[in-house]
């Protein structure tokens, strides 16, 4: 979430006296054809709540019916799912019609608490993805890390199994790499669980950190890129089974002032096929409005399984391969903050549609945008 409190010799050189390999890769990379986007008006209103902080997109084929999680932390309205109906007319997005919102809820069966409030008993929704296997959705949260001197907030984030109304059914259990910890260890505050896909048969579920755990090293700077991990979850046990890493790009733009706030990480990641995940890099710097949105192809099966390395400075390991899809610097056109995508429904011509989905940050400075493009 962009909340903003929050292959090179070169990049690979945050990695210093690591022996550090990058796979090859013999995959094909699909294209991405824009189509068209439609924005969702600031503030909307939808059953007295505020849509925006749209933080992920899923889509449920059987029922044509997508879903998305609000990064809302009870500040706004209770923290949140929507669901909506997204037409298509001549192969275009025509519009979003909201069906229905649900109030996500804790182990106790209440709604989660006002993070100016009471931030102890509040969440931070990240993404969410609907499993028509279960008929249940898994959505995930940061968690909290506030470090002050008279006050400090520690909240482990989470990878939680809700019902279709919300309320909680089980947890996946997290490593203990994912544990807030009051020094510099572990995840970084607002860079924590931030994508989430399952494989087609709903056996193997993907999440991903989007800035690195202290000890695996320094965050991305405009020179160069720094390591997050791929989490690997068996659905049935809900047990991490393995964790591979990722070079994230530099930085694309140098913020204004020089030493203003920039960030690069993963926002989103979405199931390709075996061992291949479609990854969306985002960059903001401070001093330029849009973002910097990379689509890549990543590959994991040449990849090391790092889960028992406690640190990834000055160990062995191999990462995954990534191969850039689409710059969408290249459309020409404005975008925002794009926190989710997903696989929609196939177009007439018989292609695979891709949604994305960008979060405003209930700001008015920013703008909630579903693109849609073609994969070939």
């Amino acid at each position: 979430m962009r909340k903003f409190f929050f292959l090179t010799l070169s990049t690979l050189g945050i990695l210093s006296c690591s022996s550090v390999k990058i796979a090859t890769s013999n995959s094909t990379t699909p294209s991405l054809k824009f189509i068209n986007a439609v924005e969702i008006p600031f503030n909307k209103e939808f059953k007295k709540t505020v849509v925006g902080g749209l933080s992920s997109i899923d889509y449920d084929a059987k029922n044509d019916l997508y879903y998305f999680i609000c990064d809302d932390r009870s500040i706004y309205n209770d923290a949140r799912f929507y669901t909506a109906k997204i037409p298509f007319k001549s192969n275009q997005i025509d519009s979003v019609a909201f069906q229905n919102v649900v109030t996500l809820k804790n182990e106790k069966g209440v709604s989660y608490s006002n993070w100016e409030k009471y931030p102890d008993s509040s969440i931070d929704p990240e993404e969410l993805r609907y499993n028509p296997k279960t008929k249940s959705v898994v959505w995930s949260s940061e968690g909290a890390r506030v470090i002050a001197k008279d006050f400090s907030v520690l909240q482990n984030p989470s990878l939680q199994i809700a019902k279709l109304d919300g309320s909680y059914s089980t947890a996946f259990a997290l490593p203990s790499n994912l544990n807030m910890q009051k020094d510099d260890r572990g995840p970084r505050s607002n860079g924590v669980l931030e994508g989430i896909t399952f494989d087609t048969k709903y056996r193997t579920l993907y999440t991903n950190i989007e800035e690195p755990l202290y000890e695996d090293g320094n965050n991305a700077t405009t020179t160069a890129g720094g390591v997050i991990r791929i989490y690997k979850y068996d659905v049935k046990s809900k047990k991490n089974t393995a964790q591979y890493a990722y070079l994230l790009d530099p930085i694309a733009t140098e913020p204004t002032p020089k030493n203003g706030f920039a960030v690069n990480g993963i926002s989103t990641i979405q199931y390709y096929s075996k061992n291949q995940l479609l990854v969306v890099e985002r960059s903001y710097s401070v001093g330029k409005q849009a973002c910097t949105i990379k689509v890549y192809l990543c590959d994991l099966s040449k990849a090391s399984d790092v889960k028992n390395l406690t640190s990834l400075q000055n160990q062995d390991f191999t990462l995954a391969t990534k191969k850039l899809i689409l710059n969408m610097d290249d459309l020409g056109i404005f975008i925002d903050n794009i926190e989710g995508v997903t696989f929609g429904p196939k177009l007439s011509n018989g292609k695979q549609s891709l949604l994305f989905v960008s979060d405003n940050n209930f700001s008015d400075k920013e703008k909630t945008q579903i693109l849609l493009f073609e994969v070939d």
